[in-house]
């Protein structure tokens, strides 16, 4: 018990450090505004899903991105994506990142609402591995692309490493996901919550040999995000599974989805099926990477200064 209010102290003294930078009041900001808009666009993401009939796409309409895209890898452009949002949420939270990928060229971008009454991690997953599989079957692709914010990120792990998915999932992205658990479940009496806390069989679980999983993990975590303590615990560490942990500073837990260099991660991942999901492209840099001075403006050429949070 001790060692449990000893890491809940020193997460929420580390969480307060982050939180008064002004990088931290920043994204807060940007969290407070962004649950405003999400709220009014919830009742919208209670909806199903519309079904929209597959047509051939032009590219004479297509922006250069889009059409660059579509011309370099018409099977990245293709493959699927399905977005797998938290608790007591909708698809909604993806309208920003839905909107950034089909900027990007991604034309197959679909989503799955589970009931807000779900209290299972397993049977969410298993829902999940039938979606899929329905996906995989209406658009003729073996494998396709999954993106989980929070607790769909566990939802889609345990699916694709205790449930057999590493066959149906190419990529999985979470964002924000307690992959190591979260002490702020212990605020929450339910037991899915109780699912998401560091002790529990669901984490224990997914601690286990994971031997020949298939899918690679593009890991995206915040080290402003309130709902994860401590902050390091959304990163993945597993020696079976091919995972890149990728820092998004001074990003809250509901404004990952909205963030920039997050989208940007996940455009320039998708689009590289390669085993590791690097960006190989020659020429491809990452928006962290572009040069500035001390005053925060374009360096003179030739300058360049590595990327962060790799």
């Amino acid at each position: 018990m001790r060692i449990r209010i000893g890491k809940a102290a020193a997460g929420v003294r580390d969480g307060a450090v982050g939180l008064l930078s002004p990088a931290g009041l920043r994204g807060t900001a940007v969290e407070i505004a962004w649950v405003a808009a999400h709220s009014a666009l919830y009742p919208l993401g209670v909806l199903a899903e519309r079904a929209r009939p597959e047509r051939p796409r032009d590219l004479s309409r297509l922006s250069p991105v889009q059409r660059g895209l579509l011309i370099g890898d018409v099977e990245a452009a293709g493959t699927p994506i399905l977005l797998v949002h938290g608790m007591v949420d909708n698809r909604s939270i993806f309208t920003v990142l839905r909107r950034g990928l089909r900027r990007r060229g991604f034309g197959r971008i679909f989503s799955i609402n589970y009931s807000p009454l779900t209290n299972d991690v397993r049977t969410a997953s298993e829902r999940l591995a039938a979606k899929v599989e329905l996906l995989c079957a209406e658009t003729g692709f073996e494998r396709i692309h999954v993106i989980g914010h929070s607790m769909g990120g566990i939802i889609a792990r345990y699916y694709v490493q205790r449930l057999g998915g590493d066959a149906r999932v190419h990529t999985l992205v979470t964002m924000g996901t307690p992959h190591d658990g979260t002490l702020a479940a212990h605020l929450v009496p339910s037991r899915l919550a109780r699912q998401l806390r560091p002790d529990s069989d669901i984490v224990r679980e997914l601690r286990t040999d994971a031997a020949g999983c298939r899918t690679r993990f593009l890991v995206l975590w915040s080290d402003l995000d309130q709902m994860i303590v401590p902050r390091r615990a959304a990163r993945l560490e597993h020696p079976d599974l091919q995972a890149r942990n990728v820092r998004i500073p001074a990003a809250g837990h509901m404004s990952l989805p909205i963030n920039r260099r997050a989208v940007h991660e996940i455009g320039m991942t998708l689009a590289q099926l390669d085993a590791a999901g690097e960006t190989v492209t020659p020429g491809v840099t990452s928006i962290d990477s572009v040069p500035t001075d001390r005053k925060g403006s374009p360096a003179a050429p030739g300058v360049r200064r590595p990327a962060a949070g790799r």
